[in-house]
């Protein structure tokens, strides 16, 4: 018997499988195998391409008159994203089979970006092992009511406003601040990694802020770094909350949550302009990287094409990036009621008000 045939009788059973008994393991069996082979000269094709792209960008930023600042800030901050992602198959271990390659590869992207890669590493695990578990999944979870009450004033404000308003696009900063600087929050086995993932940050910042500032100013730090930074986080943020967040998308208890139905309806593809995905090395693609993180982001798009054909109608819409998304997004997904799903701040505090009359 051929193995197309085998994977073909796989896929019928499959498919014959009812909704609750579908687990993650009958999904990553019916991708192609070549799916998880890494390919060196691709994953290092990776790395010249953002090396390259990164310095076309610091070069256009160099050479550009003031109004053309925008658009060399836009490119450069969106190919620093890219840096991101290898960062991250590295963290996932799908860049290299050499764990101390991925680890210097790791830390060598993600240091320009002053993100700890080992305290990154880790938080970003506990995502995918929870994803759109309600109280459990890090990356941009709900908060229930219940819970916003209990909030004072000004962390109401900053959720309100920051997380779940239009200024969402710095949600990932303030994630970054809190999670991943302090080795006190993460196991004891694993906070000696992470003070040397926070050590290479520091000394990364320590030598290069302030010979930037020597050298080109205050502005020039601003200019070369900062507003860059800022780009990056903007995707960094907007990539995060398309991924897992529309109305209809639930986050469920953990006596009620199925892995095989977070990972397939929970994850959405979202389709950017074409030069983003380049740039960002198809991340976009992410139904597939939360099927299994040792997809290669080169063999995510394969992936997707297997996992579209053998379980397409458990997939959620895919939908195309536009400011239009994501008003919808923060419009409606504020707050969330557990077993019922979002609501928005006005519906909130109407209801608030309406319980104290």
């Amino acid at each position: 018997m051929t193995t197309s045939l085998i994977k073909d009788q796989e896929t019928f059973v499959y498919a014959n499988l009812g909704k609750d008994e579908i687990k993650l393991k009958h999904i990553i069996k019916s991708l192609p195998k070549e799916c998880f082979q890494k390919n060196s000269r691709k994953a290092w094709t990776t790395v010249i391409i953002s090396l390259s792209m990164a310095a076309l960008g610091y070069y256009f930023l160099a050479i550009s008159p003031w109004f053309l600042l925008p658009i060399a800030w836009i490119f450069t901050g969106t190919a620093l994203t890219g840096f991101f992602v290898i960062g991250h198959d590295c963290a996932h271990r799908s860049f290299s089979n050499s764990r101390r390659v991925n680890d210097v590869v790791g830390h060598f992207f993600m240091m320009f970006l002053i993100y700890p890669f080992h305290s990154w590493r880790i938080k970003h695990n506990h995502h995918h092992k929870h994803t759109n578990k309600l109280d459990e999944d890090n990356a941009w979870h709900p908060i229930r009511p219940e819970v916003f009450e209990g909030w004072d004033k000004n962390r109401q404000s900053a959720y309100e406003l920051f997380i779940r308003k239009r200024f969402w696009w710095v949600g990932s900063i303030g994630h970054w601040a809190v999670v991943h600087f302090d080795a006190r929050k993460f196991q004891p086995k694993d906070r000696a990694n992470v003070k040397l993932s926070v050590a290479v940050v520091v000394a990364f910042a320590a030598i290069v802020f302030p010979t930037l500032i020597i050298t080109t100013g205050v502005w020039g730090f601003i200019k070369f770094w900062f507003i860059p930074w800022m780009v990056y986080h903007f995707w960094m943020s907007t990539f995060t909350i398309v991924h897992h967040t529309t109305a209809d998308v639930p986050f469920k208890t953990a006596d009620k949550w199925n892995e095989a139905m977070a990972q397939l309806f929970g994850t959405i593809h979202c389709d950017y302009p074409r030069w983003v995905e380049i740039l960002c090395h198809d991340i976009n693609v992410h139904v597939p990287h939360h099927i299994s993180t040792a997809i290669p982001s080169y063999n995510l798009r394969m992936a997707y094409d297997s996992i579209k054909k053998n379980w397409g109608e458990y997939l959620h819409d895919e939908c195309k990036f536009s400011w239009d998304l994501m008003k919808k997004i923060t419009n409606e997904c504020q707050l969330y009621k557990t077993d019922i799903g979002y609501t928005n701040f006005d519906e909130y505090y109407a209801e608030k008000a309406k319980s104290l009359a």
